[in-house]
């Protein structure tokens, strides 16, 4: 994954903004439990890109990262819409717990730029709902220049989706965010539809880190820099989620990505051990072959 990624992330200040002070209005409201839900993952599980993780003699990917973590950030729906066969054999090889968190199709995200989708949005539902209870929250990505302008075309997709089905969309052009008219329409939009304002922290985008929650669940796509400095920016969302737990927040969907996909394991056992200590969670570390402590 290579957006967002800067040739020298020492030289930037990564740290995370304030979050939004609507936020903590937002959890206070929504708010159940006291302790969160928590699904963190990698991006993909495939061996190409995970060279490090799967031991020599793996059988079958999915099974062995499976039993490593709770969840995963399923991009395959981007490129295709799958059968019920497919969906079902990935169902099976993950055990119970376990959830799928896949991407809406590209057809509807970024080539009809949400403009004439129902069909398509019937179909791709028709389709992710055989992970049935492993479904996690479906996340919508927008083209980077998809602007302010196409509000309508937001609002006509939220209110189509599916009721009851969570869902979050990542936001990419920086005016939704810059403009402050348009920012609280948006959040109204989605606070009402109780749809995720996906935060994504990339090195080079920093401007889309917005921390303005608008239902209680924390979608974070973290993308590392593949340098030192992604352990001391986990070590922020640890202290920023934790701070939003006490709050009422009640799910945390973090997934961890890099711009080269080699440590992404490895990071995400890093941040799982520091979340337990944090919230008192017990999430599985995932086991890493060799001495992984010297990621970089």
């Amino acid at each position: 994954m290579k957006f967002g990624s800067i040739d020298s992330p020492a030289d930037q200040n990564l740290s995370l903004p304030e979050s939004h002070p609507e936020t903590k209005k937002v959890l206070s409201a929504h708010g159940n439990s006291d302790t969160p839900n928590v699904f963190v993952g990698c991006a993909k599980w495939n061996k190409k890109d995970l060279k490090n993780f799967y031991p020599k003699g793996v059988g079958d990917e999915l099974e062995y990262y499976g039993k490593n973590f709770n969840s995963v950030e399923l991009n395959a729906t981007f490129y295709n819409t799958f059968d019920e066969d497919q969906i079902t054999t990935w169902y099976n090889k993950v055990p119970a717990g376990f959830k799928f968190f896949p991407k809406v199709n590209r057809y509807i995200s970024h080539l009809k730029w949400l403009n004439g989708i129902e069909e398509a949005t019937d179909n791709y539902y028709d389709s992710i709902v055989h992970f049935k209870e492993k479904l996690g929250t479906i996340f919508l990505q927008l083209r980077g220049n998809f602007k302010p302008k196409f509000f309508d075309r937001v609002a006509n997709f939220v209110e189509y989706w599916p009721d009851g089905v969570p869902l979050a969309i990542e936001f990419r052009h920086p005016d939704w965010f810059a403009d402050s008219g348009v920012a609280d329409e948006l959040y109204q939009l989605l606070e009402e539809n109780n749809v995720a304002n996906l935060i994504t922290d990339t090195a080079g985008r920093r401007d889309l880190l917005h921390m303005r929650l608008t239902n209680n669940e924390a979608f974070v796509r973290y993308v590392g820099a593949n340098h030192e400095t992604d352990y001391s920016r986990l070590d922020e969302w640890v202290e920023r989620l934790t701070t939003w737990s006490d709050q009422g927040l009640d799910n945390i969907h973090f997934f961890v990505h890099q711009n080269e996909e080699r440590k992404s394991p490895e990071l995400s056992a890093y941040f799982i051990e520091k979340l337990n200590n944090a919230l008192g969670t017990d999430l599985d570390s995932p086991r890493l072959p060799g001495d992984q402590n010297d990621l970089f």
